[in-house]
C-alpha cells in the first residue's frame, strides 16, 4: 500500500512539473511533505542516508559552484567570452550553436556536466542578448552537448562516480570505454542540430555588425580579479581530476574553492550570494525527497528486480534491459538517485555473470542508458535543471516540454546508437 501511494504521489508531483501547471518548488516541496507526513520515507534518515535521501553532495557542490561563478561575474569576463564567441562565429547561429556545443562537450567530462553548465550558460545568455536571438535554443544545446560529453570520464556525469565506485572501475577505464562511442554520438549531434533547431536560426546584420565592431577586451572590468579567479578556478577543477587520488569528494573541492573565491576576492558576500539559484537547490532538496519514497517503499528496486529477473541468463538481453530501462527510467526519476539505487541490482546480475567481459559490458550498458537518458526530460539530470534555472533567472525562460521535446530525440538516438555500440564491442 504505501509503494502505491508514493508513486500516486510523485506521478501526481510530475504531472504538475511537466504541465507547468503550479510553479515547480512549490509542487515538490508539497510531494515531499507528503511523503513524510506519511511516513513514505526514512524519518531522519532523508537527510543523511546515502542512497535514500537527499544527496548533499550534489548540493553542496551547485552551491560552491554558483558562488565561484557569482564572483567570476563581476570580472566582466563572461561579456568578453561573449563578443569574442559571436566575432569568432560572425554571428551565423549554427556556427554559433556548434562552437558553444563544441566548448561544452569538451569541458565536460574534464569539469563534470554540472560545473561547465554554470560557466557557459552565463557566456550564452550574453551572447545572445548582443545579437538580439533567443537564447532557449542555445542552453538547451549545450545542456543536451554537456550530457553527452560528460558520458565520456568518470567525472564528467554524477551517475559514473556512483557505477566507478560500485563497478571498481577508473578514470581510464571510462575513458577507454565509454570515449569512442561519445565522440561518434556527439558528431550526430552536431549533424542533427541544423535540423533539430532550424527554426530557431535568426541572423541580424545590422545587430551582428555592431558586435563585430565591439573591442572585447574593454568587456574586462578588473583584470587583476580575473587574474586570481582564474588561477582559484583552476585549482578548483585540477580537484575535480584527483578527487578520486586525494579521496576529497567533489563538493569539498566546490565549497573550499568558494571560499577562497570570496577570500581573494573580497567581494560583497551578500551580493554574491544573491546571484546564488536558491530556487534550483530547493528543487532539487525537493525532487531528492521524491525519489527517496519511491526508494524506501521498494518501488524502484521492484521495477529494477522484475525487469531483470525476466531476463534469464541471455547477458545481451540484460544489456539492452539495462541501456534502454535505464534510458527511460533515469529521464523521469533523475539519473542521479535512480542510478544510486538500481546499481546493487546490477552487482548482483554482473556477479553472476560467466565471465568479467560479460560483467563489464553490463555496466558500461548501465552507464550509457542512465547518462544519456539524463536528456530526456527538463528534470532528468543536474545539469537540465541548472540551465533551466539559470535561464529563467536572466528573462529566457524554458519550459518543461519546450525542453523535453528536443531531449526526447537526442535520448532516443543515443541509446540506439549506444546499443549498437555496447553489442558490436562487447557481443560480436
Amino acid at each position: 500500500m504505501s509503494a502505491f501511494a508514493a508513486l500516486a504521489i510523485f506521478l501526481v508531483a510530475f504531472y504538475f512539473i511537466a504541465t507547468e501547471k503550479a510553479n515547480k518548488v512549490k509542487v515538490v516541496l508539497i510531494a515531499a511533505g507528503l511523503m513524510a507526513v506519511l511516513g513514505l520515507i526514512p524519518g531522519a534518515g532523508v537527510f543523511f542516508a546515502e542512497h535514500e535521501g537527499i544527496d548533499w553532495n550534489v548540493i553542496f557542490l551547485l552551491l560552491g559552484m554558483m558562488i565561484i561563478v557569482g564572483v567570476i561575474k563581476q570580472t566582466g569576463v563572461f561579456d568578453y567570452l561573449a563578443i569574442w564567441a559571436a566575432k569568432k562565429s560572425r554571428g551565423r547561429p549554427y556556427r554559433l550553436m556548434v562552437m558553444l556545443m563544441a566548448i561544452t562537450a569538451v569541458a565536460s567530462p574534464f569539469l563534470d556536466n554540472v560545473t561547465t553548465i554554470m560557466l557557459v550558460a552565463p557566456v550564452t545568455i550574453v551572447v545572445c542578448n548582443r545579437l538580439r536571438i533567443a537564447a532557449q535554443p542555445y542552453l538547451i544545446a549545450e545542456v543536451l552537448a554537456s550530457n553527452i560529453g560528460g558520458a565520456a570520464t568518470l567525472i564528467g556525469d554524477p551517475p559514473n562516480i556512483i557505477i566507478g565506485s560500485r563497478a571498481g572501475l577508473t578514470f581510464n577505464d571510462f575513458l577507454v570505454h565509454m570515449a569512442p562511442i561519445v565522440v561518434v554520438i556527439f558528431a550526430v549531434f552536431v549533424l542533427s542540430a541544423r535540423w533539430l533547431f532550424a527554426g530557431s536560426f535568426q541572423y541580424n546584420a545590422d545587430r551582428v555588425a555592431e558586435v563585430m565592431a565591439l573591442q572585447e577586451r574593454r568587456a574586462i572590468t578588473d583584470p587583476r580579479l580575473l587574474a586570481r579567479c582564474l588561477v582559484v578556478l583552476a585549482a578548483v577543477v585540477a580537484g575535480f581530476g584527483l578527487h578520486a587520488v586525494v579521496h576529497v569528494d567533489p563538493s569539498i573541492v566546490a565549497l573550499v574553492g568558494a571560499g577562497v573565491m570570496l577570500l581573494v576576492s573580497r567581494a560583497n558576500v551578500s551580493e554574491v550570494l544573491r546571484e546564488v539559484e536558491w530556487p534550483t537547490l530547493v528543487f532539487f532538496m525537493g525532487l531528492f525527497v521524491m525519489v527517496a519514497g519511491l526508494v524506501h517503499t521498494g518501488v524502484i528496486a521492484a521495477i529494477g528486480t522484475w525487469a531483470l529477473d525476466t531476463l534469464g541468463d541471455d547477458y545481451f538481453v540484460a544489456a539492452t534491459a539495462l541501456l534502454f530501462g535505464s534510458g527511460v527510467l533515469g529521464a523521469f526519476f533523475d539519473n542521479i538517485p535512480y542510478v544510486a539505487t538500481t546499481a546493487p541490482i546490477v552487482e548482483g546480475v554482473v556477479a553472476a555473470a560467466p565471465d568479467p567481459q560479460t560483467g563489464q559490458a553490463l555496466w558500461w550498458a548501465f552507464a550509457l542508458g542512465a547518462d544519456f537518458g539524463g536528456n530526456g526530460t527538463a528534470v532528468a539530470a543536474s545539469a537540465n535543471v541548472v540551465a533551466i534555472g539559470i535561464a529563467a533567472r536572466n528573462g529566457h525562460k524554458i519550459t518543461f516540454w519546450q525542453f523535453t521535446r528536443y531531449g526526447i530525440v537526442v535520448t532516443a538516438f543515443s541509446t540506439v546508437l549506444a546499443w549498437l555500440y555496447v553489442w558490436m564491442r562487447y557481443f560480436t
